[in-house]
């Protein structure tokens, strides 16, 4: 049998390249970034390769060795709070039955300038994952927003949701109406209760003929509409319990709202409390809280297991019909993991006629970099891009899972994924196998007329993307192209003649339109190559949290592609 992984990638990276790059060209900020990376990322190898770093791969916290203490209650004043960012650090997280109550005023509604001036008065309450991945955004395993002036509705409103790797779930919204009677309760309580609104009639007239009957000794059981729960200027004390099925909370004594738990968002995850928006704190008070400290390093999630480990490669290159590069981050040790025990186990990778690998550049920390490698040497499916890692830099680990598809398995078809990205591994190998004969293709759910955005987060300036739209390009979450183009694209790589773009799959689209024009390539556009979360019947569901994979691949053995999130 042949070697079971190639550590290293063999993509090969011309130094002298960046001799000929001008401040003048168009792309030379990119360039720049590419030049420093993998010099430092150079650097970092050749420590690891010769064992100078030896850190405890399992400590993450350099600046505590001992054990966090788990207390059973946190009591923080308002200006303490505010103090600390808005945010009450849970150090053990929460358990069953853990609740945290909360005194505040909310502030008179004030204007927001817009489109149309409007009067505004609104806060959130956010349970966050603060420990679950380093340097990332960190997920929102509750989130609470009420607002006091409401929002397009024009009512007041209470929205509820979760937020994993800035992809929003559906949102429960409660604007005054009572739950349907026929919807499921959590833990008993309905997920919406009744508050007065001014246009269901309900008068102080009524208010005094309720307050009469009972003075009167009326035995008959009479409902009675309270308002909405927070009021501008008016002190409220709000508690949010943990209960078995989902999340409860109480206003000054009664039941609003109760959001049941979604898979993939744990109570022992939400190590931060987070009140911001329209609101004066006086104070916050955790209790219940867990008195055992369960472990956030990410490393304790690999299972060192033989079983997980990457089946041997096919002594005779060209056997590989399909080859899917991951990509990965440094410290994504949860995630990698998952796929190991998920859709890695499908007999199509096991018997080796397709073949899967982790693509991971390199980080700033060195005991990461250290686990990394232990990591990639017991495994055998890590691929190491020796460059410091970067966002603006992806692209390069798109170029090395083609250079490695071709050059180190000869396989038919490439495909590329990202490390929350749960693949169907039968259903992508009949896609690619629709296109008949030897026909180039590239299948995804593929963008046409796509404009590059200007201003915000994801702002592409000119200088980086003069043209006004972008070419079709497959959606980066899961796409495959065939091995003439990524050949194309590592000859040219090679050649330092292929131009390189910060968004990969734009990236991709782009060689792929430059290789179209000397021979034709099929396009083959699927929405089930889902972008945005998961839908039934789906080829690949993106933005998948750990335990959703887990989820996902228990249904996928009863027979069902039926998704485990909420979308």
């Amino acid at each position: 049998m042949r070697e079971t992984s190639k550590r290293i990638s063999g993509l090969f990276f011309n130094e002298t390249v960046f001799d000929v790059v001008t401040s003048l060209d168009e792309f030379s900020a990119l360039y720049k970034t590419a030049k420093q990376a993998w010099f430092s990322g150079k650097k970092l190898w050749e420590e690891l390769e010769s064992d100078k770093l030896q850190p405890d791969p399992i400590r993450t916290d350099e600046k505590n060795s001992t054990e966090q203490q788990c207390p059973n209650s946190i009591t923080l004043t308002g200006p303490e709070f505010l103090s600390r960012k808005r945010i009450l650090e849970l150090p053990c997280g929460l358990t069953l039955g853990s609740h945290i109550t909360v005194v505040g005023k909310p502030r008179w509604g004030h204007r927001r300038e817009g489109e149309q001036e409007l009067m505004v008065s609104q806060f959130m309450m956010e349970l966050l994952g603060l420990k679950t991945v380093d340097n990332e955004e960190p997920p929102r395993i509750l989130h609470v927003n009420p607002r006091l002036k409401g929002d397009w509705s024009g009512k007041p409103v209470i929205e509820q949701n979760t937020c994993y790797r800035m992809q929003w779930g559906h949102a429960q919204r409660c604007e005054g109406w009572n739950s349907r009677a026929d919807e499921e309760t959590v833990d008993g309580q309905v997920k919406c209760e009744k508050w007065l609104r001014d246009d269901d009639g309900t008068t102080e007239d009524s208010k005094t003929v309720w307050w009469l009957n009972r003075l009167i000794g009326r035995t008959k059981k009479i409902s009675y509409n309270w308002p909405f729960p927070f009021a501008e200027g008016k002190l409220f004390v709000l508690t949010l319990t943990a209960g078995l099925e989902g999340y409860h909370i109480n206003v000054d004594g009664r039941h609003i709202t109760s959001f049941p738990y979604r898979i993939g968002f744990v109570l022992e995850d939400a190590t931060g409390f987070y009140l911001n928006g329209d609101v004066d704190v006086d104070a916050v008070i955790a209790a219940s809280l867990p008195s055992s400290h369960p472990n956030f390093a990410p490393q304790q999630h690999l299972e060192m297991f033989k079983k997980w480990q990457a089946p041997s490669l096919p002594v005779v290159l060209g056997q590989v019909e399909l080859f899917i590069g991951i990509l990965s981050a440094g410290n994504h040790f949860s995630e990698r993991m998952a796929i190991r025990k998920t859709w890695m186990q499908h007999n199509l990778i096991k018997s080796s006629n397709v073949v899967a690998r982790f693509f991971v550049a390199l980080t700033g920390r060195k005991e990461i970099n250290a686990q990394l490698k232990k990591e990639a040497e017991y495994f055998g499916d890590i691929v190491i891009v020796p460059y410091m890692d970067n966002y603006d830099l992806v692209v390069l680990k798109t170029v090395a899972i083609c250079e490695y598809g071709v050059q180190n398995l000869a396989a038919k078809f490439i495909m590329k994924c990202d490390d929350d990205t749960f693949v169907r591994v039968d259903a992508v190998m009949k896609e690619a196998k629709k296109v008949v004969g030897n026909k180039s293709l590239y299948v995804g759910n593929i963008n046409y007329y796509h404009k590059p955005l200007r201003d915000g987060k994801w702002a592409v300036t000119y200088k980086e993307w003069p043209e006004e739209v972008y070419p079709p390009y497959a959606n980066g979450p899961g796409y495959i192209v065939s091995s003439d183009i990524a050949e194309f694209v590592v000859s040219e790589f090679e050649q330092h003649k292929l131009r390189l773009f910060k968004m990969e799959d734009v990236s991709m689209g782009m060689w792929v339109e430059k290789f179209n024009s000397s021979k034709p390539v099929e396009y083959v556009h699927s929405l089930k190559f889902c972008q945005f979360g998961c839908i039934d019947d789906y080829y690949t569901s993106h933005y998948q949290s750990p335990r959703q994979m887990i989820c996902l691949w228990e249904k996928l053995h009863q027979g069902k592609a039926q998704c485990c999130n909420w979308r």
